[in-house]
């Protein structure tokens, strides 16, 4: 084909509504080198099939700050390109059966207003004047947003090809990109067909936006994009006389929406659980396709259709409509550059809100492209979060029946997933079942979240009140506080960094000084150029040349890739994944060094082992390192043990305990320890978009010992003030539980949000971490104001501090 051109800045894989807009942002941004590749027309795989609901508030600022961009965008591309888009900003309704849901669709109200949407919580007769033909008999509350809407997906994708063609972007129909190209741990460009012609094209970059195809077109470049397709089922109605405009209408108690559109009526389903499909792979001539009908799996939906809306028992089907859409196991989708190849960009598994995510998505992306950086904290869907297992496709078909039915679950606090379990277990992962060990899953790892008592049922019993482990935590909570306590934290990243320039690397990365004595941990942030921190880690030296970093078990991908990023081409240094050959077991609690004596010969006084130092010991028959650090807040160690000698170093910590009432402990535990302390959590409390400084760790940033990433940002901040401090809260009233995303209101004033809570057993209340803006104030300023917690819709009086709540010296780590 002769207009496909021998060389080009990026190629973009899919022409559906992601690729489009990848295509469109890139061009806006002055490339006009970009090809975008379509194996069969436009839309063809999904977007021409989807519902085109518009929903602005998401689970995070920044996903509501894409969807509300692309609404926006929506708005103008009319008049940008002349097509016409179908946005209409009819707004929607989501309505509450159970009081539980009423609970969460007003928290999302909260959120709603501290992000600046308009909403609106409303009675079930408002909802009847909205939506008449809506039986609101069992309707216990509703949250109106009125500039939500509903759009024509594929013209919208018709006008984005059209905006990024008048840009100089080249989109291309029926060519398939059979191989992209790589060479040096880098993309190099494509191979492509289009019947029997065949051809290559030379990139830097490739964006694979291939939606249900993605995943296989990723594996064959070494790329892990966990996604899998699932059949997603609506009706439309013939026409139904005297039917108006009206709001989009959630009813997530029933798994359904309904859109209204040119007088009919669509009733669409997210069910509980879902039918996986292609997944032996999906057929060459697959295009604007559906999938067979199964009335029998839509019926249950259906029934309870027809007594929520009255009118569908007398009204016709027009369209009983089957398409798939792909999936992934987290409910969240993929942007981002491939941590395996260089040059490899991602944007697909939308999850089935494509169509509001890919307006915002595109932009981001392409932002990011062009700066190396991304405009904004997007770890909500970084492709760096998915773990390399998770592209096993039994793993992928069995997690993706529930994922489709998550988006109209009940989103409680703590809900874990309940399909592929059991995929990565610590070696004391039987030890800790049999000991009442109630488990939560992150990046596949089993981990135990709380110990259930003799007796007592092994399972979470879901609500946004007290859950049925409160007291357990508590007693696990009290047990660190004022005795000892026994986690295993196995699910720990490692990371081996070694080689001759190792300690000269590591410097250039991280803010702390990192140039210290063997035996010495260093804590630290790894910093972007904007002073944002990309990884938050302890670091122990080994040797003049060995280092060993411990990071979050979840972003653990993410940080080996930065540092893999950042190794130059003269620098030798070698990083190794050693996760699966350590446990990790962290003893900690004041009685924690009369435990340990009890087992070692070793020195364990502040003398001989002190606060952030390693130490190779002797333990019960085995050999361990040990660790003296902390993320509770009290005297202890982490205690790194070969997975060969695991359970036994855990039976003879467990025998030597029995006398000091050594209590095993959970992760919600951990959680709610480290916030009485006030320490920060990753991806909550400090993301890539918050500065070191804002974030209150200026003492672990060493601006004096010369050139790091992100060390010109530190000290621009450093002059130029900070617009905002990381504030932990507790509230007065010891009944209201502070989870994350609740409104922060200063002085009346919605602010902020609380980006991570947990309960404070020992302080008796609930505390959260939030960020106050602060231009041009004194730390005084800040606590000078009244602060309140406002939890669906309710506001509740809070204490605020800038330092730790609990032990604020630091003196209980030193005992």
């Amino acid at each position: 084909m002769t207009n496909i051109p021998a060389k080009a800045r990026v190629v973009i894989i899919g022409g559906g509504i992601s690729g489009c807009s990848v295509a469109y942002h890139l061009a806006k941004l002055g490339w006009t080198d970009v090809v975008l590749l379509e194996r069969k027309q436009l839309t063809s795989g999904t977007t021409w099939h989807a519902a085109g609901l518009i929903g602005q508030l998401r689970a995070s600022q920044n996903m509501t700050r894409l969807a509300k961009y692309s609404a926006d965008l929506y708005v103008k591309l009319e008049a940008e390109t002349g097509i016409a888009t179908g946005m209409r900003q009819n707004g929607s309704i989501t309505v509450a059966l159970t009081e539980e849901r009423k609970e969460e669709i007003y928290r999302q109200a909260s959120l709603a207003r501290a992000f600046d949407i308009d909403v609106n919580e409303v009675s079930a007769r408002q909802v009847k004047e909205m939506y008449p033909h809506l039986n609101i008999s069992d309707v216990v509350g509703a949250v109106h947003l009125p500039l939500d809407g509903q759009c024509d997906p594929a013209n919208i994708c018709m006008a984005l090809a059209k905006g990024a063609r008048q840009l100089g972007a080249k989109v291309i129909e029926g060519v398939k990109v059979t191989d992209v190209h790589r060479a040096n741990g880098r993309v190099t460009g494509v191979s492509w067909a289009n019947g029997e012609e065949f051809g290559t094209i030379q990139a830097d970059m490739v964006v694979n936006c291939g939606g249900m195809w993605g995943r296989d077109l990723a594996t064959r470049s070494g790329v892990t994009l966990p996604l899998h397709a699932c059949e997603h089922f609506y009706i439309v109605t013939e026409a139904i006389e005297g039917l108006s405009r009206l709001p989009v209408l959630r009813v997530p108690d029933e798994c359904a929406y309904y859109k209204e559109d040119a007088g009919k009526m669509m009733l669409g389903a997210f069910e509980p659980k879902a039918k996986p499909w292609g997944m032996e792979g999906i057929r060459e001539d697959f295009c604007f396709d559906q999938l067979p009908e199964d009335f029998d799996h839509f019926e249950p939906i259906l029934s309870m259709a027809v007594n929520r809306m009255p009118m569908l028992e007398t009204a016709g089907i027009h369209t009983f409509f089957n398409g798939p859409e792909s999936f992934t196991p987290d409910d969240r989708y993929y942007l981002g550059e491939a941590p395996e190849l260089k040059g490899y960009w991602v944007a697909a598994g939308y999850n089935s809100i494509g169509i509001v995510s890919s307006g915002g998505a595109g932009m981001a992306l392409a932002q990011w492209m062009n700066d190396g950086e991304p405009p904004f904290d997007l770890w909500d869907v970084d492709i760096r979060r998915a773990q390399p297992f998770q592209k096993n496709r039994r793993y992928l078909k069995e997690r993706v029946t529930e994922t489709l039915g998550l988006l109209y679950a009940d989103h409680f606090p703590y809900r874990q997933v309940e399909t592929s379990r059991g995929i990565r277990r610590s070696p004391l992962h039987e030890h800790l079942k049999a000991r009442g060990a109630v488990f939560g899953e992150v990046a596949g790892w089993e981990r135990a979240n709380w110990f259930a008592r003799p007796g007592q049922e092994r399972e979470y019993r879901y609500s946004w009140k007290r859950q049925n482990w409160f007291e357990n935590q508590k007693a696990e909570h009290l047990a660190v506080r004022n005795g000892v306590g026994l986690f295993d934290m196995t699910s720990f990243g490692k990371i081996r960094i070694e080689g001759r320039d190792a300690c000269a690397f590591l410097n250039r990365l991280c803010a702390n000084q990192m140039d210290v004595a063997p035996g010495r941990i260093v804590y630290t942030q790894m910093l972007n150029a904007r002073g944002g921190i990309e990884s938050d880690l302890t670091v122990t030296r080994f040797s003049e040349t060995a280092f060993f970093a411990v990071v979050p078990g979840a972003t653990l991908q993410r940080d080996l890739a930065w540092m893999r990023k950042h190794v130059e081409s003269d620098e030798f240094v070698v990083i190794t994944d050693i996760t699966a050959s350590e446990s990790v077991l962290v003893l900690m609690g004041p009685k924690s060094r009369e435990l340990i004596n009890k087992i070692s010969p070793n020195d364990f006084s502040n003398e001989a082992f002190a606060f952030g130092t390693a130490q190779e010991i002797e333990i019960g028959m085995g050999i361990a390192r040990a660790h003296r650090v902390t993320y509770v807040g009290e005297l202890g160690w982490e205690l790194y043990v070969s997975a060969d000698q695991t359970a036994h170093v855990f039976e003879a910590l467990e025998d030597a305990g029995a006398g000091l009432e050594l209590k095993l402990c959970g992760l919600h535990t951990l959680d709610s320890c480290r916030i009485e302390k006030a320490f920060r959590h990753f991806g909550h409390d400090i993301t890539d978009e918050d500065h070191v400084l804002e974030a209150g760790l200026g003492f672990a940033v060493k601006a004096d010992k010369g050139e790091f990433i992100g060390r010109d940002a530190v000290l621009r901040k450093r002059d130029t003030g900070l617009d905002r401090r990381l504030v932990q809260f507790k509230l007065t009233d010891p009944e209201p539980l502070l989870f994350h995303n609740e409104a922060m209101v200063r002085d009346g004033k919605i602010v902020s949000i609380i980006t991570s809570g947990n309960y404070g057993h020992h302080l008796g209340g609930a505390i959260g971490m939030g960020y106050v803006p602060c231009a041009g104030e004194s730390a005084e300023d800040v606590l000078g104001s009244k602060y309140e917690i406002e939890i669906a819709g309710e506001r509740f009086a809070a204490e605020a501090s800038l330092k730790p709540m609990y032990d604020p010296k630091g003196e209980r780590t030193r005992l």
